[in-house]
């Protein structure tokens, strides 16, 4: 079911959340098209306002995915991801993203781009998931 990439998303649910939370071997596949004029893309898996991964291509200057973890407001160190960037303006894209005990693993079109530990452990208080910006979604769904 795709949705509105500025309003929090969610398979199966209007509210953009999952009561059930995030769990070990979940996969999350989300289907897009990048816009011709994109300058940033977001994937946030968040508990209540605390943003879990926040997942963000850049297509400015320098193409990186930047990751991080907002706790109590207060974002955390920045990683960046420079040496690969699988998104191009105009494109299709399959993003998979698979929770695992310890991290997020991000796969791009079938290539792994990044591993992400978690900074926040509670897996099933992470019950919401927000795509934003520059991104037509075709379809976001869980397995």
């Amino acid at each position: 079911a795709a949705s509105n990439p500025n309003q929090p998303v969610w398979p199966n649910s209007q509210s953009g959340g999952n009561d059930g939370g995030v769990y070990d071997r979940m996969l999350i596949v989300i289907n897009g098209t990048i816009e011709s004029n994109a300058n940033i893309f977001t994937v946030d898996l968040c508990k209540g306002q605390d943003i879990a991964l926040h997942f963000s291509p850049r297509f400015a200057e320098k193409q990186m995915v930047v990751t991080n973890s907002c706790i109590g407001g207060k974002w955390g160190q920045e990683e960046r991801e420079l040496q690969r960037f699988p998104f191009v303006r105009g494109q299709a894209f399959k993003l998979e993203i698979l929770c695992t005990s310890s991290e997020y693993k991000v796969t791009v079109n079938g290539s792994h781009l990044l591993s992400y530990k978690h900074r926040i452990t509670d897996l099933r208080s992470i019950t919401s998931l927000g795509i934003y910006k520059d991104v037509k979604l075709t379809s976001v769904e869980t397995k």
